[in-house]
């Protein structure tokens, strides 16, 4: 699955308690040849070890191993390399399986617990910046979920939809001299207010920045009917067909996204600016960590591949080489920053992913501190 698939729903059963071992496979991927060639052998590894720590753990008996065994067996054998992005999740129990593809790197690690290892998805989500992509013309609407990197059509509140054909009736076109305008047709109108209902509703369940694709006509009688586009992150003024695909539809929204994150990235510079003002910031990982910890934090902002392996001391983190971090030191965490990502938002705290090298004079991260 894709990190747009990770509703806050998916993700609460993903983090509920289940009976042990659950078994969490995190290992970093390859999106293309010929680096990607080692991801597969990689892989075989990682089960290996997975197949060696459930053999030696006394608290997993026979009949459970041999069926976890079989979960991650099967998930191995579904995991498609040619949908490869950054990292790799498998997640196994004796009864499921999960695979995730993420946009953003992972440490090889295997964990058996009583829980899923779910920091790298929660990470993977925060930085993805999922967004909704509507798709109107006057007589059909599709809805797109997307990220930077992919995007699918959703097939959920009603979408899509298509206008009612009307039969032709040679006489009505009589009697108004000829066939009307599409956009000031009544039966248009209908249509796309139906469109703004059913976009309201989704946009309540699970609100997004949302972006509008569509001749100039039908986005302005959109707007006129509706009240859901008011407020639309961006605008393509061009001509929508029903069978517009996810990879044309992500090339014409690219001008659109890299816009609004620009505008993102100078309002998230303000934010930190004002708290500095009022000696309410931290930077630097040492520092935002232990706001975090302390749940000080109201903004986290990190630069989009910033990653630290660091050995936690009582006080301090300290950096370690990935030459020197030993997986068997329980004090050593290769994911700290998604550790530190995941512990920030159960605090409710916002947290975003700027450009690498915007934050380079505050340590690569930093925060807005509620106190």
């Amino acid at each position: 699955m894709d990190t747009d698939a990770l509703t806050a729903g998916l993700l609460q059963e993903l983090r509920a308690a289940k009976p042990y071992p659950a078994l969490s496979l995190t290992m970093p991927t390859h999106r293309r040849a010929p680096e990607n060639a080692q991801d597969a052998v990689r892989l075989r590894n990682l089960v290996a070890t997975a197949g060696n720590r459930l053999d030696a753990d006394p608290q997993v008996d026979r009949e459970l191993r041999t069926a976890i065994k079989q979960q991650l067996d099967r998930a191995v054998a579904e995991i498609d390399p040619r949908r490869a992005l950054d990292s790799l999740v498998v997640l196994a129990t004796a009864d499921e399986y999960q695979i995730w593809q993420l946009p953003r790197t992972a440490p090889e690690r295997v964990v058996l617990s009583n829980t899923y290892l779910t920091r790298n998805l929660v990470a993977a989500k925060a930085q993805a910046r999922p967004f909704w992509a509507l798709t109107v013309s006057a007589d059909h609407a599709s809805l797109f979920s997307g990220t930077a990197d992919a995007a699918h059509e959703e097939h959920i509140g009603g979408f899509p939809l298509t206008a009612p054909r009307e039969a032709p009736n040679p006489q009505r076109e009589e009697r108004i001299g000829d066939t009307p305008s599409t956009f000031s047709d009544e039966e248009t109108r209908q249509f796309l207010r139906t469109v703004d209902e059913k976009l309201r509703g989704v946009l309540a369940t699970d609100p997004r920045p949302l972006y509008l694709v569509g001749l100039a006509p039908a986005l302005a009688l959109l707007d006129e009917v509706g009240e859901s586009t008011g407020a639309a992150a961006g605008r393509v003024t061009k001509g929508a067909p029903a069978d517009t695909t996810p990879s044309d539809l992500l090339s014409e929204l690219q001008p659109a996204l890299e816009a609004r994150q620009k505008r993102f990235a100078a309002e998230i510079d303000g934010k930190l600016d004002e708290a500095r003002g009022r000696r309410a910031f931290a930077g630097g990982l040492d520092e935002v960590w232990a706001a975090v910890r302390e749940a000080r934090a109201g903004l986290v902002a990190v630069e989009e591949h910033y990653q630290q392996t660091v050995r936690v001391t009582e006080e301090h983190l300290e950096p370690v080489s990935g030459d020197a971090a030993d997986p068997a030191d329980e004090k050593v965490r290769e994911d700290i920053v998604d550790e530190l990502v995941e512990t920030a938002l159960d605090s409710g705290a916002d947290v975003v992913f700027l450009a690498d090298d915007s934050l380079k004079e505050h340590g690569r991260i930093a925060a807005a501190l509620r106190y």
